[in-house]
């Protein structure tokens, strides 16, 4: 009797030490994943002749790239979305366009087509990576490519995401770029993040280029910037624009959403030129929620 007690002891012990070790294990697969969804890799590929940098997060199924506006790079664009977006859902992809970030050399230029010439570099990097079917979150000058992208390649297109975006331009922006175009103008709270970036000088002269650039366009095709491309893009579309953006118009939105076929409009009312920063939590549950649906 003591001994079929003992063994029966020491198989119910076995058993609750084989129980602990899978429970462990099965904890240990599941923290390795989440590691692995919270990882990211920031490095450089070869794209056209050019070392793009770019940071990959996350394991999801659908790729999202994530394009800067004027002199913006990665992190100070994009740093609560690539931080913040499930990486269980999502593979996300934020880049700086050569001459902005950490893609440099070359230093920055703005030919014409400068638009194209960014919507092509970044079709390459995502190809380049090995994505075909992707989707997109342009701010600001990044929501102009990413029209322009969405026009040029829509078979490649899932959705599209333009925050803070215009195909056109209004002779009141031309002031306002005009006003902003000496970055002494700018609070130092605006100046010094890309003082950090890229240095006084540099930063001084690349901007003054764009708004040059920008002004000779409006000038050369009457502030039209891509009204012609709205109508070829085909893929789901979400517009987001904050009433209180003094650089883009409330007019724009209304526009692309008008002109894009079955886009969506969402308005931050207390939003202005950078909500997806200053309000990140709410921006990236909408998109989300757009993406996944």
């Amino acid at each position: 009797m003591l001994v079929k007690m003992l063994v029966k002891i020491h198989r119910n012990f076995a058993n609750n030490i084989l129980s602990q070790l899978s429970f462990f294990r099965q904890k240990a697969i599941r923290f390795s994943s989440m590691l692995q969804a919270r990882a990211s890799e920031e490095q450089k590929v070869n794209v056209n002749g050019v070392n793009i940098n770019y940071v990959r997060a996350g394991t999801g199924e659908h790729p999202v790239l994530l394009l800067p506006g004027a002199l913006g790079s990665i992190w100070t664009d994009f740093k609560p979305q690539v931080e913040g977006l499930d990486r269980g859902k999502f593979t996300i992809i934020a880049w700086d366009p050569p001459g902005y970030g950490k893609s440099r050399p070359p230093d920055r230029t703005f030919p014409d087509d400068f638009f194209q010439r960014d919507a092509n570099w970044a079709y390459n990097l995502m190809k380049a990576l090995g994505y075909t079917k992707f989707s997109l979150i342009g701010w600001s000058d990044g929501g102009i490519t990413s029209l322009m992208l969405a026009s040029m390649f829509p078979n490649n297109i899932r959705k599209m995401v333009a925050v803070a975006a215009n195909a056109y331009v209004t002779p009141e922006e031309v002031k306002i770029y005009k006003n902003y175009q000496n970055i002494d103008t700018w609070s130092e709270k605006m100046r010094a993040p890309m003082i950090e970036v890229y240095g006084e000088e540099y930063f001084r002269r690349t901007w003054s280029n764009w708004v040059d650039a920008v002004l000779k366009i409006c000038e050369k095709q009457h502030g039209d910037l891509c009204k012609e491309s709205l109508a070829k893009i085909k893929c789901p579309s979400l517009i987001i624009q904050g009433t209180k953006d003094a650089m883009v118009l409330p007019e724009h939105p209304i526009y692309l959403k008008d002109h894009i076929v079955g886009a969506k409009l969402k308005i931050f009312e207390k939003g202005a030129h950078n909500l997806h920063l200053r309000y990140s939590e709410e921006f990236n549950d909408v998109v989300t929620k757009f993406l996944i649906e």
